[in-house]
């Protein structure tokens, strides 16, 4: 007869079971280091954004219909910051943004140091509207350059050449504002593509400043459509 004592008890754990308890341990230990790892990588890759949003390329959300066809209302728009950082200089035809603050706007408005903030940031990543004061135009003239409006085919005029702006929004006139303006060196005269919808230069010329644009106001050049994915593509600069 077998009086031989069983080996295994239901009162003690099997080496598997007690095994167990690290590796869960473990597991979750793993997990907090994986949530952490993923919240540094996108702080690092928010201030990443920011940084190239602020010296690079800065993604420009498109508010209003100034800029049709060109742009659309909620466009977002890729600007150059380094298109103008080594010598070059606005040329006709370029579509800028700029800060319009003395020229398009008085002054900047006063707001919450902390909303600022954040909506400064939120715009640099192409998240909310731009700041009132900025805006974006096309060149019309630059220092020097002689603009009339309009000449007996109602166009707009540069230094005596009719301006060819097939840019336009369909069945705009040029200008229903008549004007003649010679551009004074280190400034620019800038104008919407959807000339019925746009404030721009026309509308400052009774002001200080006459309308015209510093040209150490411009943040860059808006080289590219990024969104939506059906307009993605170079943005349509019309360079005279």
């Amino acid at each position: 007869m077998d009086t031989e004592t069983p080996h295994t008890q239901r009162g003690h754990s099997s080496p598997g079971e007690g095994a167990e308890r690290p590796r869960c341990a473990f597991s979750r230990v793993g997990r907090q280091l994986s949530w952490r790892r993923a919240g540094a990588l996108g702080v690092v890759c928010a201030v990443f954004l920011l940084l190239f949003g602020n010296f690079v390329v800065q993604p420009f959300l498109i508010p209003s219909r100034s800029m049709e066809p060109t742009f659309g209302v909620g466009d977002r728009v890729l600007v150059n910051k380094l298109a103008y950082r080594f010598g070059e200089q606005p040329r006709r035809g370029d579509l800028v943004v700029f800060d319009g603050t003395g020229s398009f706007v008085r002054e900047r408005p006063a707001g919450h140091p902390i909303g600022g903030v954040l909506h400064g940031a939120a715009s640099a990543l192409g998240l909310a509207e731009p700041p009132d004061t900025d805006f974006v135009k096309r060149v019309v003239g630059v220092g020097g350059d002689d603009v009339v409006c309009c000449d007996a085919g109602g166009r707009v005029e540069v230094n005596g050449v009719p301006l060819d702006e097939s840019y336009l929004y369909p069945g705009d006139a040029p200008s229903r504002v008549p004007f003649r303006i010679v551009v004074p060196l280190g400034t620019l005269w800038v104008m919407g593509d959807h000339r019925s919808q746009s404030r721009d230069s026309r509308d400052h010329l009774g002001e200080p400043g006459g309308g015209m644009v510093p040209v150490e106001k411009v943040i860059g050049r808006a080289d590219w459509i990024g969104w939506p994915v059906s307009r993605w593509g170079s943005a349509d600069g019309g360079r005279g």
